[in-house]
């Protein structure tokens, strides 16, 4: 019974990869619910041929997320209004460049007279167009796709017949933490904590792989000081000022490494879990004078995308299950004991602010909830 639950969570869980591969690619899949299938393909990654070859049984809808409907005022529309994705009838004048500047908010400056909208109810294909958006989110793409409802028998047309198939509730369902793996260690001298070692966590889902650091001489069997530090290239590697994030890296490894030991996890989600690409173009929109949150509700993302319970499922797999967790952010906190890992303490972990980062930092504070 194992065994065979075993090869069908890797079956399920190599089909949403495949897709994700898929799409990232530019290519078209095809998502199945009991209701009925769409042929998708990603806006950003779509051209004239691509779409073309899309739209041979019929003009595609272009498939959006609700926070981006709501910025172009469109949920007040009765079929899009208890959606989490909101399909959109592609007028005359939605040809593709028109469409790709709907969904990407950072050409709204240069395109800002959009609509008339007008939505559909996507009525049984409503859990299609739901998994369609997450998929594009589980890719690190925009969270809006090209959509074609599924003719009945055969595609015409090659690309379509050749599409991937990936059933929605696979993709609603997918938990890349429950197919996390500790992979392999070792020692890894850092700067002011040289008695160190990396445990490397790799998901067989095919997702990022994720770190954890080891300081000095942790107990493992009582609440250990620990850290989750999302990934930040431009923070953690180029030392942008626009954020926090390699200070308090730093500090999180000199603070631990002076405790006697503890725990940092590094975790592969970049922008709070929206992808680096997607996090450079909200650096685009705060450019435009909006903050981080509504720079990422512009894109169509939450003002948090990050999935704790990989945290939660490193931490067990190290064998640890009760944590001092050193952060400012009270869903970290929930979010690991939501994946049954015990927080017996907050321990405060503030940077100072610096002329680029100060607003970043009050945004935290007064929209998210960080006890800065």
């Amino acid at each position: 019974m194992t065994a065979d639950v075993s090869r069908e969570t890797y079956s399920v869980n190599r089909s949403v990869a495949r897709a994700i591969d898929e799409l990232r690619r530019g290519a078209p899949v095809v998502v199945e619910s009991d209701g009925g299938a769409l042929t998708i393909l990603a806006v950003e990654l779509a051209d004239e041929a691509s779409l073309a070859a899309l739209e041979v049984d019929g003009r595609a809808g272009l498939i959006v997320a609700h926070p981006r409907a709501a910025l172009l005022n469109i949920t007040n529309q009765r079929a899009a209004a208890a959606s989490d994705a909101v399909w959109i009838e592609r007028a005359a004048w939605m040809d593709l460049p028109a469409s790709v500047a709907t969904a990407d908010p950072v050409r709204d400056l240069a395109t800002p007279f959009k609509g008339p909208f007008t939505s559909r109810d996507p009525g049984p294909l409503a859990g299609a167009a739901n998994a369609a958006v997450r998929l594009a989110k589980l890719g690190g793409l925009l969270p809006a796709v090209f959509a074609v409802p599924m003719a009945a028998g055969r595609h015409r047309g090659e690309s379509r017949d050749d599409a991937l198939r990936v059933a929605a509730t696979a993709i609603l369902a997918h938990d890349p933490a429950a197919t996390l793996r500790l992979v392999t260690r070792a020692t890894l001298p850092l700067d002011g904590a040289p008695n160190t070692q990396v445990v490397a966590f790799r998901a067989t889902d095919g997702g990022p792989e994720h770190l954890a650091l080891l300081i000095g001489d942790p107990l493992l069997s009582e609440p250990v000081l620990t850290r989750l530090h999302s990934a930040c290239l431009t923070g953690d590697v180029l030392g942008s000022l626009k954020c926090d994030c390699g200070p308090q890296l730093r500090g999180a490894v000199a603070s631990i490494a002076a405790a006697g030991g503890g725990i940092l996890l590094y975790l592969q989600q970049e922008g709070r879990g929206i992808g680096l690409i997607n996090k450079l173009r909200a650096y685009a929109l705060q450019d435009q004078g909006f903050d981080t949150v509504d720079a990422n509700l512009r894109l169509g993302f939450g003002a948090d995308e990050r999935d704790f319970a990989l945290a939660a499922a490193m931490l067990r797999l190290l064998g640890v299950d009760a944590v001092r967790l050193l952060t400012n952010n009270p869903d970290k906190v929930a979010g690991l004991e939501a994946g049954g890992i015990r927080v017996t303490e907050r321990v405060p972990h503030a940077m100072p602010a610096n002329p680029h980062n100060a607003h970043y930092l009050d945004t935290k504070r007064a929209r998210q909830g960080h006890l800065l």
